[in-house]
């Protein structure tokens, strides 16, 4: 389990999804209005516990949960892109973790939590010494994401297409994380 406390937030913890336990509150999330760019809209409650029982299944895909001060507010998924969602789109180097980051509906927003949330995950994905680099492909008209991922440091390479949407290809090394974190 990973725990990172943000002044202002509160602490921030990862630990593993349970496809079954997770799976009603997971549906909440990727149904909602706000999750579009999650695309499952139209999921029924099985179609997300056999979607992340898959994940769970697969060595080169994982979800973890996010808990703000204990509490269920974030997902995260980290998968490995010569084996998952970008093989034959991009040519993968050691040390290349995909990511994707889904932050709860809310009804109470607050201020700079989803930029915490992407900066505990990338943290997280850096504290293992094999990642080098974090490879995310986010809709290209998914604007708000593209902002908080330059804000961690992510820099976009280039518009790929994907079967299920036109994404924008960017990478963030460790150094360049590490820099921008030390900027915010």
């Amino acid at each position: 389990m990973t725990t990172r406390t943000t002044a202002g937030i509160g602490t921030l913890t990862l630990r593993p999804l349970d496809p079954l336990k997770d799976a009603g509150l997971l549906h909440s999330w990727v149904t909602h209005p706000k999750a579009a760019f999650w695309m499952m809209q139209d999921a029924r409650l099985e179609d997300v516990e056999r979607a992340y029982m898959e994940i769970a299944a697969d060595e080169h895909h994982h979800a973890l949960l996010g808990l703000h001060d204990g509490v269920p507010a974030f997902l995260m998924e980290k998968y490995d892109p010569a084996h998952r969602e970008l093989v034959g789109l991009y040519e993968p180097l050691p040390g290349d973790v995909g990511m994707h980051f889904l932050v709860a509906p809310t009804d109470r927003p607050v201020h700079g939590f989803t930029r915490a949330v992407i900066t505990a995950v990338m943290a997280h994905l850096f504290e293992d010494p094999a990642t080098e680099r974090v490879v995310v492909e986010p809709d290209v008209s998914n604007k708000a994401v593209h902002t908080l991922n330059e804000a961690v440091g992510f820099v976009p390479e280039r518009e790929i297409q994907k079967p299920e949407k036109r994404a924008l290809l960017s990478f963030c090394t460790r150094e360049q994380f590490e820099k921008a974190v030390a900027n915010a």
